[in-house]
């Protein structure tokens, strides 16, 4: 039987739950608010962005006259209060994390949402299923940054290259690459180009915890 991976680093948005729909219709709201429109082609280029960065972004673009951290809090109400209402989980990601956790595989979640989005998310799973969470204001440099990814393998206690991360987008791909993980990409609003360096799968739905290994090599 293929070995376990000593850690296995979860995106959020759009690999665990499919929230990027959530984000892009507050963006879309807070842009409308101003005058303006949010086409699809903006909204897709800041899928895995650092909130603050997608902020001054959407200063720029909306255009919005709000700081990006006035952005990033509007942002955050809205899709904060979307997760309360229905959770929209990724085919095969509850079980896939469930199976982990059962074989004792520490698992990290990795995010660039704000704590107050991911507690949402976190609390909702049964209690244990991750043992620790690194959100966008936890650390210095965002993804594409690798510190998210370098974060998370710290705090578990693990070699980063013993880690298998999954991601959805190419921004969370290269931030997880940077890192030194082993990376499977889940592509879900916006492509993963073949030249990130994550290897490429359809769905999680079916993927059991010792396919990661396999996957990722």
């Amino acid at each position: 039987m293929t070995s376990l991976p000593a850690a296995v680093l979860w995106d959020m948005d759009g690999t665990l739950v499919d929230t990027e729909p959530y984000w892009i219709a507050s963006e879309r709201s807070l842009v409308a608010r101003y005058g303006g429109e949010w086409p699809d082609h903006h909204a897709h280029h800041l899928v895995g962005f650092d909130l603050l960065d997608a902020g001054a972004y959407i200063a720029e673009h909306g255009p919005v006259p709000l700081t990006p951290a006035e952005i990033v809090d509007d942002l955050l109400d809205g899709v904060t209060a979307r997760v309360h209402d229905e959770i929209p989980w990724r085919p095969g990601a509850r079980e896939l994390l469930a199976e982990l956790v059962g074989h004792g595989v520490p698992c990290a979640l990795v995010t660039m949402s704000w704590r107050r989005v991911a507690a949402a998310v976190v609390d909702a799973l049964p209690p244990g299923s991750f043992t620790t969470v690194v959100c966008g204001d936890d650390v210095t440099h965002g993804k594409p940054h690798p510190e998210p990814y370098l974060t998370a393998a710290h705090r578990l206690g693990v070699a980063v290259g013993e880690c298998v991360a999954i991601e959805d987008s190419p921004t969370g791909a290269r931030s997880a690459v940077a890192a030194g993980c082993r990376t499977l990409g889940v592509p879900n609003v916006a492509a993963i180009p073949d030249d990130v360096g994550a290897h490429l799968i359809g769905s999680l739905d079916g993927v059991r915890a010792h396919d990661l290994m396999a996957l990722t090599t």
